[in-house]
């Protein structure tokens, strides 16, 4: 039975990636949803994407801010008219401008939240509210979620919260027969990163790739004897 999968920040990094070893994939998975803003990476990656997924595989782009709910609940249903349920649901989008706690713009905070937070819950809550049954959700959390780091308070603030999410998802979507996963990556060698650690050596580090396929594995059967509560993924 083909299967319906969306990723969300898909432009580049640990969502690009992602999407790529879906495509690949043998989950049965022939539509693939795309979220991300606008952007030239954007642009660019999705045409390489178009023509490196095998036959059989159809990408459906949606270009979106996460984090404006407004035109995520637009996107949403948009998406869900054209492709119908979710199967695998990879919430993946992230959001961050590190500075220490007297430097924090409140609205700058309010938008990490909206990215890393709201986005997530408006996915899942709107789609539910579709009749969408899940087969399984990622949300993509953070170590930094685990253990609060100087500088990063509200991106750590945010990651927690997306842990404790997860766990409340978990118990009441399990009546649907829903997995939700969480993952916390470590140091992984994306953009966010850069912003986070400008002066770290990327090529020292997790790469998008590695965390992409610990995805693919929690979405396949393996995943189900995984505990699931918040999977650290870190080298």
């Amino acid at each position: 039975m083909s299967k319906t999968a969306l990723v969300t920040g898909a432009s580049k990094g640990i969502g690009l990636e992602t999407v790529r070893r879906l495509a690949a994939s043998d989950l049965d998975i022939t539509t693939i949803v795309l979220m991300a803003r606008a952007s030239d990476a954007y642009d660019e990656n999705f045409a390489t994407l178009e023509a490196e997924v095998p036959a059989g595989v159809t990408l459906v782009r949606e270009t979106v801010d996460v984090g404006d709910r407004e035109a995520l609940i637009a996107a949403i249903e948009r998406v869900y008219a054209q492709v119908g349920n979710i199967d695998f649901l990879i919430n993946n989008a992230g959001y961050t401008n590190p500075v220490p706690i007297h430097q924090v713009d409140f609205a700058d905070f309010e938008r990490t939240i909206a990215v890393n937070v709201y986005g997530p819950f408006t996915l899942v809550q709107e789609l539910l509210h579709r009749g969408n049954r899940f087969e399984v959700i990622v949300n993509i959390a953070s170590t930094a979620g685990i253990g609060g780091r100087s500088g990063w308070l509200t991106y750590s603030a945010s990651k927690a919260a997306v842990i404790n999410m997860s766990e409340v998802m978990r118990d009441e979507l399990k009546i649907f027969g829903t997995r939700v996963v969480c993952l916390s990556p470590g140091r992984t060698a994306t953009d966010l990163r850069k912003v986070l650690a400008p002066d770290e050596d990327p090529s020292t580090i997790m790469q998008p790739q590695h965390v992409a396929q610990v995805i693919e594995t929690m979405l396949g059967p393996t995943g189900q004897y995984v505990d699931q509560q918040n999977v650290i993924v870190r080298q």
